[in-house]
């Protein structure tokens, strides 16, 4: 019988959520067949089983929480798909060759089994102990090389045994005491129907890390407020060439990174994070874009944005928008931004103050574009298609200076958009 074991999914994930289960107890299956489902902090990924044969047992229930080492299923290699219990218990005898090689094997456990004991004894020797001491920790199942002496020549008590085990026991019971209380503070009975529905381990993951990067970081968030006309009026003017030559659409995203990169690298420190007592300054722009799913936010990120033009910008967007929209993300899609974008424009929004996504220290955020009336520089009103922009950012590290100078930048980048294509 080989053991599935939830095996090292990436050097930041340790535990995840048995999503669905691809097998049921019975099928054969091949080495390197899927046959779990797990979803982490971040991405779901499928648990392959190692071994060719019968699934004997599934040990994990759907939505159950697992860790990576944890055994999740057994395959019986020389099983036989179908086959359950009474296939086993109505197996022929053994061939006396084999019932000889059983007895071996039993009779070494046998003679393996003191010898465990006989080194907890040995080690017992060397510990400074009375009689009468040695005699209680046989009785309490004590190894005394684990007891810590409180006798400054390092000798062991009868009161440091009681200690330990006193110890031992209160570490048992607080663990599920404190678990259960936690639950049961965090629960409100009501006088009327209400569901309560499991959190996802990502949407978990997602709350932690929001309250983390408040907790941990001096956030601000300063606004302005960008006339699009210039950037529709080009989208209107080359969409359709654009669309014919590259095969993708001119759509916003790639104006707002293209800008944010030429602004970051104005002002560098906004693309720098705090390790310790160091700034790392980034002279790299692997930008995140914010992307809404069923299962929550997940942030792609697009590597390089600096060296794409704006096409090879609108196609990685596109390609991993469609990647987290059919949860295909992988790790690598995820790890190593340097700054972020998030669009809550497209959902309607105004104006929002955006939270950073640690360990990075500023993040844009985008909304919706409305006509407003806007004053002209001869004095006359006219009606033109504003957008607010907010850049949340890590005080601790960026002035008010840079962080408003850094959306000044951007606001001109967008109101001029031809040196960005330039650019590009």
């Amino acid at each position: 019988m080989k053991e599935i074991k939830v095996p090292e999914l990436a050097e930041s994930i340790t535990e995840g959520t048995i999503a669905e289960w691809l097998v049921k107890k019975g099928d054969q299956v091949e080495s390197g067949d899927p046959i779990v489902e797990l979803e982490t902090d971040k991405v779901n990924v499928e648990v392959n089983s190692d071994y060719s044969g019968v699934v004997a047992d599934l040990l994990k229930e759907e939505g159950e929480d697992v860790e990576v080492g944890d055994v999740i299923a057994s395959v019986d290699e020389s099983g036989q798909a179908g086959g359950g219990a009474s296939e086993t218990a109505s197996a022929p005898e053994p061939e006396p060759q084999k019932q000889e090689e059983q007895k071996q094997a039993a009779a070494t456990a046998t003679a393996e089994a003191p010898k465990a004991e006989q080194q907890s004894v040995e080690s017992n020797q060397d510990v400074i102990a009375s009689p009468a001491t040695r005699k209680r920790a046989r009785e309490l199942g004590i190894n005394l090389s684990d007891v810590y002496p409180r006798d400054p020549l390092g000798r062991v008590h009868p009161e440091d045994l009681e200690a330990y085990v006193k110890q031992a026991a209160t570490k048992a019971e607080s663990k599920p005491e404190k678990k259960e209380a936690s639950k049961a503070s965090e629960k409100t009975e009501f006088d009327k129907p209400v569901e309560r529905v499991k959190m996802s381990r990502r949407r978990q993951t997602i709350a932690n890390k929001l309250v983390d990067a408040q907790h941990n970081a001096a956030m601000l968030t300063t606004f302005n407020e960008v006339d699009m006309t210039s950037v529709m009026k080009l989208r209107s003017e080359r969409k359709d060439k654009f669309l014919e030559k590259h095969g993708v659409k001119l759509g916003f995203m790639s104006f707002f990174t293209k800008a944010v990169v030429a602004a970051l690298k104005d002002f560098p420190l906004i693309n720098a994070e705090i390790q310790g007592n160091e700034i790392v300054m980034k002279k790299f722009y692997d930008i995140g874009i914010a992307v809404s799913t069923d299962d929550g936010l997940v942030v792609p990120v697009v590597r390089d944005a600096d060296r794409l033009d704006f096409a090879g910008v609108e196609e990685e967007i596109g390609r991993l928008g469609k990647k987290a929209q059919d949860k295909q993300l992988q790790l690598s899609d995820l790890q190593g931004g340097s700054f972020t974008i998030t669009n809550g424009g497209i959902f309607g929004s105004l104006l929002s103050t955006p939270i950073i996504n640690a360990p990075q220290v500023g993040i844009l955020g985008m909304h919706s574009i409305q006509k407003r009336p806007i004053a002209m520089p001869d004095d006359s009103i006219e009606v033109r298609p504003m957008m607010y922009i907010a850049l949340s950012y890590d005080h601790r590290i960026i002035d008010g200076k840079e962080a408003v100078q850094f959306l000044v930048r951007i606001k001109q980048l967008l109101e001029d958009p031809y040196d960005l294509l330039l650019e590009g």
